[in-house]
C-alpha cells in the first residue's frame, strides 16, 4: 500500500489532480524558459489579482463604513480628494452608539480571525514579510479571505487602521499559492510573495513606483533586495491599472500643487520635522508593540481583545473623531486652508491619539494595516509644526502642504526602515514630486535616528540578506553547490495514496516507524505531506487524507543541487522534504542528516585530494577517548598544534560544523587536515578517506 508501484492507474482524475498536472506542466515550462518570459507571466498574474483584490477590499471597506458609521451612528467620514473629497459630518447624530458600534465591529472581526485563521490578526504586512523569509509557500487562502472581511469590519466600524495590510496579504497569498501550484524554487517563491506585497500596496494607494520599490526595501532593516525589482515593476504597474480602471486614477490626495522649493531657510524646518518624525516613529513602534504585549498577557479570550480595544477607541472618538478609520480625509484637510478650521489642540494631540487608537485597534488582535496610520501621524506632526511656528516665522510660507507631506514621508519612512519607498509613495499619492529633494533631508534624519536605535515597526524584517536562514548556512557550506540532490537523497520509506482514510494512514506510519510521509493523488503526483501528530488530531472526524495534507510543503527537484535543497529544508515544517521529478512524482526524500552526510563525504574527498597536493600533510580522523586531553574543552581552548585544521566533527551520526566555541566531547570524530605527528596523543588517529599520511 505504501509503495509507488503498488497502485494501479486510476480510471479517471478529479479536478484537483488535473490542476496539479497542469501546474506541473506550467512549472516545467517556467523552469525551462528565459528569466524575462518567466517573470512577465508570473508578475502579470500577481498584478491582476492584486488589483482585483484591492478593488474587493476597497468596496467592502466602503460598504462597512457606510453601514456602521453612516447608518448606525449618523456620521459621514471625510474622504481624500481621490475618493470624492467629502467634507464629512460636523458631529455624530447618535454619539451614545459610537463606542458600541466600534466595539461591535471589532468583536465581529476578532471572532472571525481567532475562529478561522489566527494568523490573520494584526497588520498583515508583517506576516507577509515573515513568510518571505521563512515560509513563502505557507500563506493560506483562508487567511486571505478572513483578512479581507475582518479588516473591513474593524476599520469600517471606526477602528484605527490602514488598508494596505489586507491588500498586501491578498496578493502575497496569491503569490504563495502560485509558488505551491507551480512548485517554484525557494528563491523564486520569496520573490513571488515580495512582489505580492509591493503590488498590493501600490494598487490600493495608486502608487505603483513606490509599491515596486517597497517590495525590495521593506524586507530588511539595512539592506535592499534587487531581485524583486523587475517582477514588482511589472506587477505593480498592472495592479494599479486594474484598480484605477474601476476606482479612478487620481492621486489619493489629489494634486498638491502650488509649492516650489525656493527658500533655503525652510530646510531648517524640514530638518526639525525629520528629527521629530524619527522620535515619533520610535514612539509609534514601542507603543504599538507594548500594547500587543499587554493584550497577549491578558487572561481574557483572544477574541475579546479587539472588542475591548474598539470600545476604548470609540470612547476616544467622542472627543477626537479624527482618529476614526483610516484618517485620510483629515490628512486632506491638513494639506489646505481647512487646516486652520481644526482646533490647534487637536492638531497637536492627534499624532499621539492616533498612535494610541491604532495600538488599541490593531495591537489588541484586530485586523488592519499600520502603514496608513503612520502617514496620518506624520502628516499632523508636520501640520503641528506649521501651525505653531508660521505666525511667528512668516518665511515658513502660508501653505502647510509641504510640511504635511514631508511629515508623512519622514515619520513612517524612518520607522518602517524603507525611506526611499515611502518617499516615492507619498509623492505619488500627493502628486508632489517637486518636494522630493528637500524631503531627503528630513527623511534622512528620521532614518538615522531610528537606525541608531535599531528599531522598526515591522518586526519580521531581517537586518540584511546575509541574515536569511539559508544564506547563513550556505556561507559556511560552500561545497553544497557542487553536490547533486540525487546523490544525497534517500528512497522514500512510505508514500501514502490520498484515498486512504486517516486511520489507515496512521496505521501505515506506525508500521513504518516514521513520523510523516508524502501524499500522492490518483496520478501519483505529489499532493502534500502529512505528519502523524496532525493525523492523530483529525482521526474520527470523517476527514480524508487529502484534506489534512499540507499542499504548501517544501519540495526539491531531483535535478537540483544541495544548495537549493538546504533552502527548502530551512523553510520546511517537517525535518525532511520530498524530492520530485519533472512530473511532480516522489522519487526520494531528503533530511538534514542526509544532506550533511553527503556534504561530509564530499568534504572528506576534498580534504584527501588536498592532502595529496600539500607536502607533509594528510587528511586524518581522530576519535576522542575519555582520557583525551582535549575532551570537554572548546576548540579554542584545546591547544591544537599550529597548522592543524578541524574541518568537521561527527557526533552520534550527525555532522557538526566546528567553531571556536564548539565543545569537544568524548566519542567525537574530528576530521583534520595537518601533520599526523602534530595530533598524536589527542586520540586514536586514522587516515581519512583512504589518504596515506605523509611525513
Amino acid at each position: 500500500m505504501g509503495s509507488l508501484s503498488d497502485e494501479g492507474p486510476a480510471p479517471s482524475l478529479d479536478v484537483a489532480t488535473r490542476v496539479r498536472a497542469a501546474g506541473a506542466r506550467a512549472g516545467r515550462w517556467l523552469s525551462s524558459t528565459s528569466y524575462l518570459k518567466k517573470w512577465i507571466v508570473l508578475s502579470v498574474l500577481i498584478g491582476v489579482v492584486a488589483g482585483l483584490g484591492a478593488i474587493v477590499f476597497y468596496e467592502a471597506l466602503a460598504l462597512c463604513t457606510h453601514l456602521f458609521l453612516g447608518v448606525l451612528v449618523g456620521y459621514r467620514v471625510p474622504t481624500p480628494a481621490g475618493e470624492g473629497g467629502l467634507f464629512g459630518s460636523a458631529s455624530f447624530a447618535r454619539p451614545w452608539l459610537l463606542p458600541l458600534v466600534v466595539g461591535f465591529g471589532a468583536l465581529l472581526g476578532g471572532l472571525l480571525v481567532f475562529g478561522f485563521a489566527p494568523e490573520a490578526q494584526g497588520h498583515g504586512t508583517d506576516a507577509a514579510i515573515s513568510a518571505v523569509h521563512h515560509n513563502p509557500r505557507g500563506l493560506r487562502l483562508r487567511a486571505v479571505a478572513v483578512k479581507i472581511v475582518a479588516s473591513a469590519l474593524t476599520i469600517g466600524s471606526g477602528g484605527s487602521g490602514g488598508r494596505e495590510g489586507p491588500t498586501a496579504q491578498i496578493s502575497a497569498g496569491f503569490g504563495s499559492l502560485l509558488s505551491r501550484v507551480l512548485d517554484l524554487e525557494p528563491a523564486d517563491s520569496r520573490v513571488m510573495v515580495a512582489t505580492g506585497i509591493g503590488s498590493g500596496i501600490g494598487a490600493i494607494f495608486g502608487a505603483p513606483l513606490g509599491g515596486a520599490v517597497l517590495a525590495a526595501e521593506i524586507l530588511y532593516r539595512d539592506d535592499f533586495d534587487p531581485t524583486a525589482l523587475l517582477p514588482c515593476f511589472i506587477a505593480s504597474a498592472v495592479s494599479s491599472v486594474v484598480f484605477g480602471a474601476v476606482e479612478g486614477f487620481s492621486p489619493l490626495f489629489g494634486y498638491v500643487g502650488g509649492y516650489r522649493f525656493s527658500d533655503s531657510s525652510q530646510l531648517g524646518w524640514f530638518a526639525l520635522i525629520g528629527i521629530l518624525g524619527g522620535l515619533l516613529g520610535l514612539l509609534y513602534a514601542k507603543g504599538f508593540y507594548g500594547m500587543v504585549g499587554l493584550f497577549a498577557r491578558s487572561p481574557l479570550p483572544r477574541w475579546a481583545g479587539p472588542a475591548i480595544g474598539g470600545l476604548l477607541v470609540g470612547l476616544m472618538a467622542l472627543v477626537i473623531p479624527e482618529i476614526l478609520g483610516t484618517g485620510y480625509g483629515w490628512v486632506q484637510k491638513g494639506l489646505g486652508p481647512e487646516l486652520l478650521t481644526i482646533p490647534l489642540w487637536i492638531v497637536l494631540i492627534l499624532p499621539f491619539a492616533k498612535i494610541l487608537a491604532t495600538s488599541l485597534s490593531i495591537g489588541s488582535g484586530g485586523s488592519g494595516g499600520i502603514f496608513g496610520p503612520g502617514m496620518v501621524i506624520g502628516a499632523f506632526l508636520g501640520a503641528g509644526v506649521w501651525r505653531v511656528f508660521e505666525p511667528l516665522v512668516p518665511s515658513m510660507g502660508h501653505n502647510p502642504a509641504p510640511y504635511v507631506v514631508i511629515g508623512m514621508m519622514c515619520c513612517f519612512g524612518g520607522i518602517s526602515r524603507a525611506p526611499l519607498a515611502i518617499m516615492l509613495m507619498v509623492a505619488e499619492m500627493t502628486g508632489s514630486l517637486s518636494m522630493l529633494a528637500p524631503a531627503m533631508i528630513a527623511v534622512g534624519l528620521a532614518w538615522l535616528i531610528v537606525r541608531r536605535s535599531d528599531d522598526t515597526i515591522y518586526r519580521s524584517q531581517l537586518k540584511s540578506r546575509a541574515d536569511a536562514p539559508a544564506a547563513r548556512l550556505l556561507a559556511g557550506l560552500p561545497l553544497l553547490t557542487a553536490i547533486p540532490t540525487a546523490r544525497a537523497m534517500a528512497a522514500p520509506r512510505l508514500v501514502l495514496p490520498a484515498r486512504l482514510s486517516v486511520e489507515e494512514a496512521l496505521s501505515e506510519l506506525e508500521r513504518a516507524g516514521i513520523s510523516g510521509a508524502p501524499v500522492i493523488d490518483e496520478a501519483r503526483r505529489f499532493e502534500g505531506t502529512v505528519a502523524r501528530a496532525g493525523l492523530a488530531s483529525g482521526a474520527g472526524h470523517n476527514r480524508s487524507l487529502d484534506e489534512l495534507a499540507d499542499p504548501g510543503a517544501q519540495t526539491v527537484p531531483v535535478s537540483s543541487h544541495l544548495d537549493l535543497a538546504l533552502e527548502a529544508l530551512t523553510e520546511a515544517s517537517l525535518s525532511w522534504v520530498p524530492v520530485l521529478d519533472g512530473d511532480r512524482r516522489v522519487v526520494g526524500t531528503l533530511s538534514l542528516s542526509d544532506l550533511m552526510r553527503a556534504y561530509r563525504r564530499e568534504l572528506l574527498a576534498s580534504v584527501a585530494r588536498l592532502s595529496d597536493l600539500v607536502p607533509g600533510s594528510a587528511g586524518l580522523e581522530v576519535k576522542i577517548a575519555a582520557d583525551s586531553p582535549v575532551a570537554g574543552k572548546t576548540l579554542r581552548a584545546a591547544g591544537l598544534p599550529k597548522g592543524v585544521i578541524v574541518t568537521s566533527i561527527t557526533r552520534g551520526g550527525e555532522v557538526v560544523l566546528p567553531s571556536g566555541d564548539t565543545v569537544i566531547m568524548v566519542g567525537d570524530r574530528l576530521s583534520l587536515l595537518g601533520d599526523r605527528r602534530g595530533v598524536e596523543g589527542i586520540g586514536e588517529v586514522a587516515p581519512l578517506g583512504g589518504a596515506t599520511p605523509t611525513r
